[in-house]
């Protein structure tokens, strides 16, 4: 059986908790920062765990996670 080729773009924006959870980093904190309130920013900082519904999607692009 061949081995599969990990998607690179993927790999260097999750990482698996020890628990097996895949962690990702929020969108929306690149640019435009002035109308957004220092609230939503600081919580923009924070990592948080990929929805359900795209963990199936991410196994298959991540097979060595």
């Amino acid at each position: 059986m061949p081995k599969i080729k990990t998607n690179r773009a993927a790999a260097k924006r999750f990482k698996k908790t020890g628990t097996g959870k895949l962690v990702r980093n929020k969108a929306y904190k690149s640019h435009i920062l002035t109308k957004k309130s220092t609230k939503r920013k600081r919580n923009l900082r924070k990592s948080t765990i990929t929805d359900a519904t795209n963990v199936k999607n991410m196994k298959k692009v991540l097979p060595y996670l």
